[in-house]
């Protein structure tokens, strides 16, 4: 039953984006940033975690996970380092992905070959 609840919520959040993207003029990177924020603010209303617990991967692998990864790593710096942590919380929670990205990113560039839209 996890795979099945991943799988709907997951593909209703997919789902929803998709809809921004046809029927708004949203911009894709608006869409994201959207999703990025909205992650933040439901790790904020303390409704990411129930949420993650009930839809596991559907949940936190979009870009709501990143925004909820950018949340809780902001609220633990904030209670450990004061207000500096605004600055360096999402920083250190977010690094580990964000490197791995780009190391995994350009291998694939290496392995692929990559062509420009034309």
């Amino acid at each position: 039953m996890d795979y099945i609840n991943a799988f709907w919520v997951g593909g209703l959040i997919c789902a929803l984006a998709q809809i921004l993207l046809d029927r708004t003029k949203m911009m894709p990177g608006r869409v994201m940033v959207s999703l990025v924020v909205l992650g933040c603010i439901l790790g904020f209303v303390q409704i990411f975690k129930p949420l993650q617990e009930y839809a596991g991967a559907g949940v936190s692998v979009p870009l709501l996970g990143f925004g909820n990864t950018l949340w809780n790593g902001v609220k633990e710096a904030v209670d450990k380092e004061g207000f500096i942590g605004i600055f360096l919380g999402g920083f250190k929670a977010s690094a580990a992905g964000i490197s791995g990205a780009l190391i995994f990113g350009y291998i694939a560039s290496w392995i692929f070959e990559p062509k420009m839209k034309g």
